[in-house]
């Protein structure tokens, strides 16, 4: 059975308790490394200044506290596998359903299930309806 290690665990922790509630679920059996929950300024700007972000310092869900964002890969992590993203983002999303906790995903923001028709892909990115 997965487990979160010790990174994974922490990040998770600077998260609403609903967003927690749906990836120690997911863990049980998808294995997955929580990437980043709460994101404080410096690494906002950085990640905006990249291109990983379309929002500056506060705007992104990542800036609250709890976060009411979370960034989250399948793991072993590949990041050109990306039917392994979308498969996981179901998973996930499928979870959040049963457990009445209502997620948008970076591939399909406007949740219309069509992910062709986005202009900006978070394939991590999960993060709480009217957070």
């Amino acid at each position: 059975m997965p487990k979160f290690g010790n990174t994974s665990r922490e990040e998770l922790s600077t998260c609403h308790p609903d967003l927690m509630l749906v990836f120690n679920e997911v863990i049980k059996t998808f294995d997955c490394s929580i990437l980043q929950g709460f994101r404080p300024q410096h690494l906002q700007d950085a990640a905006f200044r990249a291109g990983r972000s379309k929002l500056k310092w506060p705007q992104s869900m990542h800036n609250r506290m709890p976060s009411m964002a979370v960034d989250v890969a399948p793991y072993p992590i590949d990041w050109d596998d990306h039917s392994r993203f979308y498969f996981f983002s179901g998973y996930v999303l499928g979870i959040a359903q049963i457990l009445g906790v209502g997620l948008m995903w970076g591939g399909d923001w406007d949740s219309d299930t069509q992910v062709m028709d986005q202009s900006f892909f978070d394939l991590p990115h999960f993060e709480l309806r009217n957070g």
